[in-house]
């Protein structure tokens, strides 16, 4: 597991709308009355179409406009049904939400930004969509739509949709930023055919992925990948989530997304007894703040199953997130903090270095100081800074020659 890669999905225990580290939930109690407060309810709008086999990726399946957002002065939002892919090429039903800014859009429509969340949790109800702050409010999100741009934003397959979430999954991911491209220029008018993907953390992957993945595509129209906080190399992860407090409810959405891609895997091979005896409930009943608080307690060190390290699913899983060995279409800028205590700074300049010795087209910036999510906020402006620039058409600076300092 060396040259393991991947997303690691908002780690930081301020990773839901505006709360911070200190306001996390003391108790699982809080934590369901703070989710509850933001929850919106799955209607039937998010129920799979018996027409999905006679549909192609991309296809709108069904749209709604929806009021119960809290959004920017005068923006609005349409809600969107759309067929998308699984990991392994399955066809899934994906939902969403465009968001579209105030005002009059310019002459060649609202420039298009695909957001890719950070960790929202692994069960159905943990949609963004279905969240009344579209999950990260203020933190990037709003802000973008703010400054003049519609967003399509994705819930990710089994967010909101039947099936199981294959969370961190970086093609599964991807595959949903991408088909929700058509999809909604097919639900809202005077959408920019030009987008480009922006994404932090678990969203830092899929926008990592949707590069890769467009070196083939080559749709015309991509015009590149912003990826914050959203790569790293440890072959030792999981004996690092295990041995920090506070953070082990990460392996039990892990283990749901190792067994949603690989189902002879099973949960049991990697986690303790301990973190088994609420590892339904955290999977199915709650989201971030109930997976935090029903784990806050456990003791570091008593998570992990003896010899997890021998399950092939495991190492295939992180073999299939692997970012940095392969060609990317169109520039990449990715952004971290220097004091993320989620995603190590080493281990994403790793990454950046591998494509930099590839000749790939990335520009790397890192902020002193910045734990995981304030790197997010305090970096959108220059996230919206070069995302202009490309849909300005000016060429994208890679700084590779620089160390990506």
């Amino acid at each position: 597991m060396a040259a393991a890669a991947f997303a690691l999905g908002a780690l930081a225990l301020s990773g839901i709308g505006s709360v911070r580290a200190q306001e996390m939930p003391k108790t699982v109690a809080e934590a369901l009355a703070l989710e509850q407060a933001d929850r919106l309810p799955l209607t039937d709008f998010y129920a799979t179409p018996k027409n999905l086999a006679a549909t192609k990726p991309g296809d709108l399946l069904r749209k709604e406009s929806f009021g119960g957002y809290s959004l920017p002065q005068g923006a609005t939002a349409v809600r969107i049904l759309y067929h998308s892919l699984d990991a392994t090429g399955r066809d899934v039903a994906t939902s969403g939400v465009v968001l579209i800014p105030a005002g009059t859009p310019p002459p060649q429509g609202w420039p298009v930004i695909a957001w890719a969340h950070g960790t929202s949790g692994v069960a159905r109800l943990c949609a963004p969509s279905a969240m009344k702050d579209v999950y990260y409010g203020a933190e990037g999100l709003m802000p973008m739509v703010a400054a003049g741009f519609a967003v399509v934003a994705t819930d990710y397959h089994g967010l909101g949709t039947e099936g199981l979430h294959q969370y961190v999954n970086k093609v599964a991911q991807a595959h949903d930023v991408v088909y929700s491209i058509p999809a909604a220029h097919k639900a809202v008018p005077n959408l920019n055919p030009k987008w480009v993907v922006d994404g932090h953390s678990q969203g830092g992957l899929a926008a990592w992925g949707v590069a890769e993945a467009q070196h083939d595509l080559k749709d015309p129209n991509y015009l590149g990948a912003v990826s914050v906080a959203g790569a790293a190399r440890e072959g030792d992860f999981f004996n690092h989530l295990g041995n920090t407090p506070g953070v082990g409810f990460y392996l039990a959405f892990m283990a749901a997304g190792i067994h949603a891609r690989y189902p002879e895997f099973k949960p049991r091979d990697l986690v303790s007894d301990s973190v088994l005896a609420h590892y339904a409930d955290v999977t199915t009943k709650g989201c971030f703040y109930y997976g935090y608080a029903t784990y806050a307690a456990l003791p570091s060190g008593t998570l992990l199953r003896p010899q997890w390290e021998k399950i092939a699913a495991i190492h295939q899983f992180f073999e299939g997130n692997a970012q940095g060995d392969k060609p990317i279409g169109g520039p990449m800028f990715v952004i971290a903090g220097e004091a993320d205590q989620t995603v190590p700074i080493d281990a994403v300049r790793a990454a950046v270095k591998l494509m930099c010795a590839k000749k790939q087209p990335v520009r790397f910036h890192s902020y002193p100081g910045l734990d995981h999510d304030p790197t997010m906020e305090n970096s959108t402006p220059e996230q919206l800074e070069w995302i202009r620039d490309r849909f300005a058409g000016k060429a994208a600076e890679s700084n590779c020659a620089g160390n990506a300092s």
